[in-house]
């Protein structure tokens, strides 16, 4: 049996799948407005209970600068601390003595208001510093922290900013000559 459709009815047909075609092309899986996106200059690791947010390396001189990050305790019963932080490498990299520092349950702990971790070793600014944080609970989170200025956003969190003002720094009547 053939069907037979009129052109008013094909019309209508033909209508509704170009109406429904452009709703059905953002269907799917694992697309790019379902992964997490941060746009910052720190590292991130949010694998484990505890998250390890906006990690930098803040250093006023090459060869040493201050580790500040955001940990969150995504556990909402037990508290955890950050009990070490280690070079992820054989680079030659000394961590600077510091108390665990406690996260409480469901809590966020700032390093940067507590003065963070001192490091020294080879690196300077705009390089990157492989390390492994480890908590109480045994979790560890392996990052490529990268290393900033003592300027700008992170002005002050490695000792005295740097002497000489970055571009954003820089008022307007010295740079109107």
């Amino acid at each position: 049996m053939l069907i037979r459709l009129s052109r008013r009815h094909l019309a209508i047909v033909l209508t509704t799948v170009a109406l429904c075609g452009p709703g059905l092309t953002g269907c799917g899986f694992n697309l790019a407005t379902e992964r997490p996106y941060t746009p910052a200059v720190g590292a991130n690791d949010v694998g484990g209970t505890v998250d390890v947010l906006n990690a930098v390396v803040v250093s006023t001189a090459p060869g040493s600068g201050t580790f500040i990050a955001s940990l969150s305790n995504n556990d909402r019963r037990e508290a955890a601390s950050l009990e070490s932080l280690a070079s992820g490498t054989t680079a030659e990299l000394t961590v600077g003595e510091f108390e665990p520092i406690e996260i409480a349950p469901g809590g966020l702990v700032n390093l940067a208001d507590g003065g963070g971790v001192t490091l020294t070793g080879d690196f300077e600014a705009g390089n990157f510093v492989s390390l492994t944080v480890s908590f109480s609970s045994g979790e560890r989170a392996s990052l490529q922290v990268p290393v900033v200025a003592n300027a700008g956003d992170y002005s002050g969190l490695d000792g005295e900013p740097s002497a000489t003002p970055t571009d954003a720094e820089t008022p307007e009547s010295e740079t109107a000559e």
